[in-house]
């Protein structure tokens, strides 16, 4: 099993919209980034866990955990011309973009960015490095294990 931070604006999906979608399970749809695009696609693995944390929001941090329940496929998004995602380099039969659907496990209290960068057992944490913009990065088990500690 691996562990993973992915990141999703609030205003897009939620911790709480996840926690009230059918089978409270969602697609991770949009990302257009190769490195992540390639975690999904070749690392993930169902029953992989995830910090659900929100991001470009008054209060990023993490919010929830949630659990890979699908392995990777075609995002259908890169195909709908209508879709701020579309790509137009994609065709089905050589898709660029791949998603995972996720499974909402539980929400927790918030653990806030400047919380996160306060313990120096987190220092190596992928998401507190200079310039990662990366929104989703795996989580070392140390890592994981300790903030689990502090949710």
């Amino acid at each position: 099993m691996r562990y993973w931070l992915m990141k999703s604006e609030p205003s897009d999906v939620s911790i709480d919209d996840l926690a009230s979608m059918p089978k409270q399970t969602v697609a991770w749809y949009g990302v257009r980034n190769y490195q992540a695009r390639n975690f999904m696609r070749d690392q993930m693995r169902v029953g992989d866990q995830v910090f659900f944390y929100h991001s470009s929001c008054e209060q990023p941090g993490i919010v929830g955990i949630a659990e890979v329940c699908k392995c990777a496929y075609p995002d259908a998004t890169q195909f709908d011309a209508g879709n701020k995602y579309f790509d137009p380099k994609a065709t089905p039969e050589n898709p660029r973009w791949f998603n995972v659907d996720v499974q909402f496990v539980k929400k927790t209290r918030l653990v806030g960015i400047k919380e996160l960068r306060s313990y120096p057992e987190l220092a190596s944490l992928r998401i507190l490095q200079k310039g990662s913009r990366l929104s989703i990065t795996p989580v070392d088990p140390a890592e994981w294990k300790f903030i689990m500690g502090i949710l």
